[in-house]
């Protein structure tokens, strides 16, 4: 039963995601109006435009947080090849292969 409780409180789509940064928005316009009532003079409006900066970041972490709609794939009866990653069976990089010669970074200093 919380499970199905929680799931209403679940931002799926970007849709929701802009609803929900619309109203955190008019909260923070309404917050800000408060503060400059409040605090007459610069450190109302500092107040007020912290309030509604912070709509920015908010908005940005839920639309990042919802996953974009997959992109339509063209029409045709073959699916496109699946892109796979090359596994090296190493959990570091490989280290480049040492020079030698007149290529050595050593012959190439001046000291």
């Amino acid at each position: 039963m919380l499970r199905k409780v929680g799931r209403l409180f679940t931002i799926k789509t970007r849709f929701e995601a802009w609803l929900v940064t619309y109203a955190i928005a008019l909260g923070a316009v309404e917050r800000g109006r408060h503060y400059l009532e409040t605090y007459p003079g610069f450190g109302g409006w500092l107040l007020a435009v912290a309030c509604t900066g912070v709509v920015f970041i908010a908005g940005a972490k839920l639309l990042d947080s919802v996953k974009a709609p997959a992109p339509a794939l063209a029409a045709g009866p073959y699916r496109a090849p699946a892109q796979r990653h090359r596994f090296t069976g190493r959990s570091r990089p490989r280290r480049l292969p040492q020079r030698s010669g007149a290529e050595s970074r050593s012959s190439l200093r001046r000291d």
